[in-house]
């Protein structure tokens, strides 16, 4: 509960800062990485770039409901059922074409990507752009309703623990669904 609970105030901090946030997808955003991503207002990413959370597969664990919510706004809640449900990986492509990414720009065009949205962002009404940034993150906030039980219960079963001694062996864990 702790870890959910650090993870999430992080991430709140990030969400709540007042300028708008860019964050540069190079590869692979799993997991946490994936997290500080979507809670950036635009996201930008190299063609062959991968994204989920396939806790499924690995750890056995799960994401706090803020963070359900803020990947749910982002990329639709059937796309982020299989990334938390099938442990399905995003393609860059399929990530663009949903929304969840302003832009796809090649490996040595990628700075120059971000350099003209940091210009456009920079010549518009700062204060709209707070305000509006508020507004769509307490909508996001709204829809998140408690869940310490789901996290009491998925980091409290036996699956975890199996997960994390997979994880830390590099071995296949064996899940009891308990």
């Amino acid at each position: 509960m702790a870890y959910e609970a650090q993870i999430e105030a992080c991430i709140d901090l990030l969400c709540s800062l007042p300028m708008p946030t860019l964050a540069l997808i190079e590869g692979w955003a799993v997991g946490g990485g994936l997290a500080i991503a979507t809670a950036c207002d635009f996201r930008l990413a190299t063609p062959g770039s991968q994204l989920g959370v396939p806790i499924a597969k690995t750890l056995g664990n799960c994401l706090s409901l803020a963070n359900v919510a803020r990947l749910c706004a982002a990329f639709g809640p059937q796309r982020v059922k299989r990334m938390l449900m099938l442990a399905d990986m995003i393609g860059a492509e399929e990530a663009l074409a949903c929304g969840y990414l302003h832009q796809l720009a090649a490996p040595d065009e990628i700075d120059k990507a971000i350099a003209t949205l940091v210009q456009r962002l920079t010549t518009l009404a700062p204060v709209t752009q707070q305000v509006s940034k508020q507004a769509l993150s307490r909508l996001v906030q709204h829809s998140a309703p408690e869940a310490e039980d789901l996290i009491r219960h998925a980091y409290g079963s036996e699956d975890f623990r199996e997960g994390v001694d997979a994880f830390v062996a590099k071995r296949k864990p064996v899940w009891k669904g308990r």
